[in-house]
């Protein structure tokens, strides 16, 4: 709570929130005024046949984030409030942060 007391997503600049699990990360993009989740993706999507042994990896957090951005891009939307949800900046996190700004959004 003392997170989302600062963060606030709004209809023209949402919420990217994520949620890391012992096996996946989970990102949504919440738009905070409607009370609705506008997009979202999971790293449970990239199966062992597309070559992807561990979905643990900070490469697949990467290949996530690449994703992510496109799905947000696609949707009209350039800026973004990140909502790491109390997980270090760093590894996981740091890497699907990364790509999603690889692909223009701003935070």
């Amino acid at each position: 709570m003392r997170i989302r007391r600062r963060l606030r997503g709004t209809s023209h600049r949402p919420r990217i929130c994520i949620c890391k699990s012992n096996r996946y990360l989970y990102a949504q993009l919440v738009d905070d005024d409607r009370g609705m989740t506008i997009t979202s993706i999971s790293s449970s999507r990239y199966k062992e046949s597309e070559g992807v042994a561990n979905c643990k990896q900070v490469a697949v957090c990467r290949r996530l984030g690449k994703d992510f951005g496109e799905a947000v891009v696609a949707r009209g939307i350039n800026e973004v409030v990140f909502d790491r949800g109390g997980y270090p900046y760093h590894g996981r996190v740091k890497a699907f942060a990364d790509a999603v700004r690889e692909e223009g959004i701003k935070f």
